[in-house]
């Protein structure tokens, strides 16, 4: 009963409707709702239906997308991170800043306690690419550039 009513104090507004895809990120919303534990665990989402374009070819890069995350108040809900996710079919920028802008939109939506964001891109030329970002931020290790 606490939790259906914690559910109606997020005001959901895609979950259990008919919704259209955002056109952009900026249009999108990462919806969230309360945590319903408090002990540390962690939650994957994972999607092999990721798509952006090449800023400079216009064509579509494919990606693997996994985030990891351990919550803190809030949990972010499965069908708008799905929309949010979709809303990057038009978007012109390249895998590096893709990944980081879904990571920095989603320690914004919900401020975990960790979170990993990681985009393995179909291979192109030849090359993989894989891109990793994660909150909180490593330090920077000093001296020699390592």
């Amino acid at each position: 009963m606490a939790v259906d009513l914690a559910m109606k104090k997020a005001r959901l507004t895609l979950l259990g409707r008919n919704a259209r895809i955002p056109s952009s990120p900026s249009e999108a919303k990462l919806e969230t709702f309360p945590n319903p534990a408090r002990r540390n665990y962690r939650i994957h989402f994972e999607t092999a239906d990721f798509t952006s374009l090449c800023p400079v070819t216009d064509q579509a890069d494919f990606a693997t997308i996994e985030i990891d995350y351990v919550p803190n108040k809030l949990c972010v809900e499965s069908k708008s991170l799905k929309f949010y996710l979709a809303s990057y079919r038009n978007e012109r920028a390249f895998n590096e800043a893709v990944i980081n802008r879904i990571l920095d939109d989603f320690v914004r939506a919900c401020a975990p306690r960790e979170v990993i964001v990681t985009a393995a891109f179909a291979i192109r030329g030849g090359i993989a690419l894989t891109v990793r970002a994660s909150f909180p931020d490593r330090p920077k290790s000093q001296g020699n550039g390592r």
